[in-house]
């Protein structure tokens, strides 16, 4: 639990946050001037090793929920699977950070940052100047945070208000709150509120803004997810080639970020290939590697299952007049593929296997 009093005797941590992440507030707020918005903040808890026994919220990023979130004058809801999956993609991302101890730009990870990226709570847009959460809120934090399933101890909750004039007063005590010029000769104002199971009340809590090159960054986020329509044209072509196609987040070269991988096998073909892409694809080619034909078990792990295969494969050069471009699809990448390395093509009239659903495991968080 984090344990610092404050002048009511309750506890909150220290808090710092990326100025990188205020900004992107201040411009999703902007967005929707006339509704409510938020989004998800992930970052680190430091231990208070070197701050008196007082842990540390570090908040590095803030993700923003689909075009499927409510925004209205009153009401905002969000919480998607792509949010989720953004959030799953981060941790994993972290995960081989830690191991390979370096960071996601290459430069050494410190001691200090050997701690799991977690989702640390939401910031929300109020109308007007309520810069406080309301009951609504409390009520939804304190359940949060009383189920198990959740397994959070505690939410960060910042609030969002606009259109505050600027102001050159110095304060002569910490406040809870930052302000952001919003380019229009106002200023965003940004108040930041804690809760944990022991207060089960919102405190005021004193942010630090630090420049972005002081805080760990974080990777982009990957193609599949910020290209849906991309995404959903790759995986119903693939579909259309009656192909077996699994899909699993794998650090296929050994450099950050991980690499977006797919296993994909026909009925009646003695290889499969894997096809790795890039966070950035389509504007970096694929790649491929071939393994030999195993039973697949669509209800297998399917990162086990990818693990299996991997372990078994070799990589595949493109074939001599192969040349990639972003107009190109990844089916035409594995027809170039299975050309060139004479694979066998299904048994007339055998159906293949059952087109695999991206696995629930990219949602956790």
């Amino acid at each position: 639990m984090l344990n610092r009093l404050t002048a009511h005797g309750r506890s909150v941590p220290n808090l710092v946050v990326a100025r990188r992440v205020v900004e992107k507030m201040v411009s999703a707020a902007q967005r929707y001037a006339e509704d409510e918005t938020g989004e998800a903040m992930v970052g680190l808890i430091v231990p208070g090793t070197r701050t008196n026994g007082v842990p540390t919220l570090y908040v590095l990023d803030t993700i923003s929920p689909d075009e499927s979130a409510v925004r209205q004058m009153h009401t905002f809801q969000q919480g998607d699977d792509r949010q989720d999956e953004l959030i799953w993609w981060l941790q994993e991302n972290w995960r081989v950070c830690r191991e390979r101890r370096q960071t996601p730009s290459g430069a050494p990870l410190g001691a200090k940052w050997d701690v799991p990226l977690r989702y640390l709570g939401d910031w929300h847009k109020q109308p007007g100047y309520m810069i406080q959460p309301s009951g609504g809120d409390l009520m939804t934090a304190i359940h949060w945070i009383e189920d198990a399933d959740n397994a959070m101890e505690f939410l960060l909750a910042p609030i969002v208000t606009l259109d505050h004039d600027a102001t050159t007063a110095v304060m002569e005590t910490a406040v809870n709150f930052v302000m952001m010029p919003q380019g229009d000769g106002f200023n965003a104002r940004i108040d930041f509120w804690y809760i944990d199971q022991r207060s089960r009340v919102f405190l005021p809590v004193v942010p630090a803004v630090y420049p972005n090159d002081q805080l760990p960054s974080l990777p982009d986020y990957p193609w599949h997810l910020v290209q849906e329509d991309r995404f959903l044209t790759e995986m119903a072509q693939l579909a259309g080639e009656k192909l077996f196609t699994s899909l699993v987040l794998w650090d296929a070269n050994g450099e950050p970020p991980l690499e977006v991988c797919f296993l994909t096998a026909r009925m009646g073909a003695d290889r499969v290939l894997l096809i790795v892409t890039p966070s950035n694809y389509p504007k970096s080619a694929p790649s491929a590697r071939v393994a030999p034909f195993a039973a697949l078990d669509a209800d297998k792990d399917p990162y086990q299952l990818f693990e299996q295969v991997w372990s078994q494969s070799e990589s595949v050069a493109d074939p001599p007049d192969w040349v990639w471009s972003d107009d190109k699809y990844l089916v035409d990448y594995i027809r170039a593929i299975e050309g060139a390395l004479g694979l066998e093509t299904p048994v007339e009239g055998e159906a293949a296997p059952a087109q695999e659903e991206v696995p629930d495991e990219l949602g956790q968080s």
